[in-house]
């Protein structure tokens, strides 16, 4: 690791410790070459596959895009906020799973109603029909049947 005061490539690492959720090191660091000190951390780095949308555009995975999604249909739901982060970490690992380079917009749809038909039966018929382009009521009777 080069110094970031003076340059030098010569460090050594005086101590390392993991976080708490276990994702990152930070390591302190001294220089050999002007024996100053610093930090430095260590995460992995995981590139998530692009999003290919119906239309045939592809656009970066955006984890807030999926969280927005899950706020708009628990809008007033007694669901609270760490289910939502529990959910969206379910969804990010199975994308990383199947290590595809591209994930189609409809999977991560079908990924988002799973999650929400465990949370909340209403946020999910919610989604549902917007995501399914409900056009009349047995569009939504038929989402209801499938829930029992």
């Amino acid at each position: 690791m080069k110094c970031p005061f003076c340059g030098v490539d010569d460090t050594q690492v005086i101590d390392s410790r993991v976080n708490d959720e276990g994702d990152s090191i930070r390591r302190r660091r001294k220089c050999v070459g002007c024996d100053k000190r610093f930090t430095t951390y260590e995460t992995a780095d995981l590139h998530l596959p692009q999003v290919v949308k119906q239309n045939g555009t592809r656009e970066e995975f955006k984890r807030d895009k999926l969280r927005l999604s899950f706020t708009r249909a628990l809008h007033k739901r007694p669901v609270p906020t760490e289910y939502v982060d529990k959910a969206l970490d379910h969804i990010t690992q199975k994308i990383l799973a199947r290590g595809d380079r591209e994930v189609p917009a409809r999977d991560l749809g079908e990924m988002v109603m799973h999650e929400l038909k465990m949370m909340d039966k209403v946020a999910y018929i919610r989604f549902a029909s917007v995501y399914r382009s409900f056009s009349d009521v047995d569009d939504f009777n038929d989402v209801i049947r499938d829930l029992d």
